[in-house]
């Protein structure tokens, strides 16, 4: 299993979008591992963002990201990272797929509603920035047995 993090920003919140995308999320069948409503710092945005400090945006998206609150998901499953990088689609929603949460939901090359890691390391990283390691759950979801092959995936025997 991966675990990704996954930011609802300040936009997908003031537009009321967050539930619509925890869901696009749970229905491609993907594992809720961890949820926050929170009001990113500026000291974790710093670090979250510190890639991007010498950047002309930066200050802009400090300053948007801390502007209101934010809902951070931990998600889970196999290949997490990749799914949920192609159901956010392009960066930019004016580029983005239709069916994907930015092609669906968003226009603008600057409020693009959600945030995904973009690597492994990343993942974990931004999601120890977000969770405590006792907020992240460990459960069996039922459902995996009708989303997963565990052959095919897991490589169990079945």
């Amino acid at each position: 299993m991966e675990r990704t993090l996954i930011l609802a920003k300040p936009d997908a919140l003031q537009r009321g979008l967050v539930g619509r995308l925890l869901t696009r999320f749970e229905q491609k069948g993907l594992k809720l591992a961890g949820l926050k409503l929170m009001v990113m710092t500026p000291e974790i945005a710093a670090q979250h963002y510190e890639a991007h400090e010498e950047r002309p945006f930066y200050p802009g998206l400090v300053r948007f990201m801390t502007s209101s609150p934010i809902v951070a998901m931990a998600i889970e499953g196999i290949g997490a990272i990749a799914i949920c990088r192609k159901l956010m689609g392009a960066t930019f929603g004016c580029n983005a797929e239709p069916g994907t949460i930015r092609g669906d939901f968003g226009v603008s090359n600057s409020f693009n509603l959600v945030h995904g890691s973009d690597s492994p390391e990343a993942a974990e990283k931004e999601l120890a920035l977000y969770f405590k390691a006792e907020e992240l759950l460990e459960y069996d979801l039922n459902s995996f047995q009708w989303i997963y092959d565990p052959v095919e995936e897991l490589g169990q025997e079945g």
